[in-house]
């Protein structure tokens, strides 16, 4: 549908910090059905369709458990590409008893469950965009009840999960934040996104190219809500992919307008938001 692909600007991989790199790949692999691209001592690289990484697994020196009411992760979002793949792992989680939550956006169905360091993961998939309601330039989501009687009917007669599906992308990030305003100002005059849902002001919901969202974030941590240490479990950085050089170029001048910082490594442009959130800009 295009909300994934250039000239969109997506989410392209997010990279998550973890306690113990062992015990995390094996739910990853076993549990998820990720393939690793590369690996190192503390990271890996992990993929769906064994060419490009949507997810990376790092265990800092000195690593910390995850510190509550800071900001960072929300969660990640695995988008399945097709309904009868999200039917088919709502099967495999309970047979291998795997604990998780439900919901209907409207727009989307999706699961909710936490990796062994309690970092969140949504997997979804997307309902047709012609089915989305738009008044103006906001989209309808809410949180219902997910119908596993009606999803369960589209698993196909000997067919088991098998893994991430090859078409499998990240789909979008959710991200604790400190506040809204400067928030708001950082990913719409700066990143170039479209705010498409203002939740009961204290969430926001942005996209590129009329998506229902590529990223949400929210203050429900808490206003004013610190960063986490910098070798704490949860988020490392997540990436966003730009349609081309001038493309984020431009962005790069917007950010340094609205006073935010941006900087060059090995070759790639960093920034952080309000909140401390680290983004890659790439093209």
């Amino acid at each position: 549908m295009g909300f994934h692909t250039k000239p969109t600007t997506f989410v392209g991989q997010v990279k998550i910090k973890v306690e113990d790199l062992a015990r995390s790949l094996k739910f990853y692999q076993e549990v998820l059905g990720f393939n690793i691209l590369e690996q190192t001592i503390s990271t890996v690289k992990l993929t769906s369709d064994g060419k490009t990484s949507i997810l990376s697994l790092e265990q800092p020196d000195n690593v910390t458990p995850k510190q509550g009411r800071t900001t960072g992760l929300y969660h990640f979002a695995i988008l399945l590409p097709e309904r009868s793949d999200l039917a088919n792992i709502v099967i495999h989680l309970v047979n291998n008893g795997i604990k998780f939550g439900s919901s209907d956006h409207l727009v989307s169905e999706a699961l909710y469950l936490d990796d062994p360091d309690g970092n969140g993961i949504e997997i979804y998939i997307d309902r047709d965009p012609s089915e989305w309601s738009w008044k103006r330039e906001e989209v309808a989501m809410t949180v219902d009840p997910l119908d596993f009687e009606n999803l369960l009917t589209t698993v196909k007669p000997g067919v088991n999960w098998q893994g991430m599906p090859v078409e499998t992308v990240m789909g979008h990030i959710h991200l604790h934040v400190s506040e809204l305003k400067k928030t708001e100002e950082f990913y719409v005059k700066g990143l170039g996104f479209d705010v498409v849902n203002r939740y009961g002001g204290q969430a926001l919901f942005l996209s590129s190219g009329k998506y229902h969202h590529h990223i949400g974030v929210n203050t429900w941590n808490g206003t004013g809500a610190p960063t986490p240490s910098a070798n704490s479990v949860g988020l490392e950085s997540f990436t966003l992919i730009y349609a081309n050089e001038e493309a984020r170029n431009q962005v790069i001048v917007n950010l340094r307008k609205i006073g935010a910082n941006v900087r060059e490594v090995n070759n790639s442009f960093i920034t952080h938001d309000s909140s401390g959130n680290q983004v890659e800009l790439a093209v």
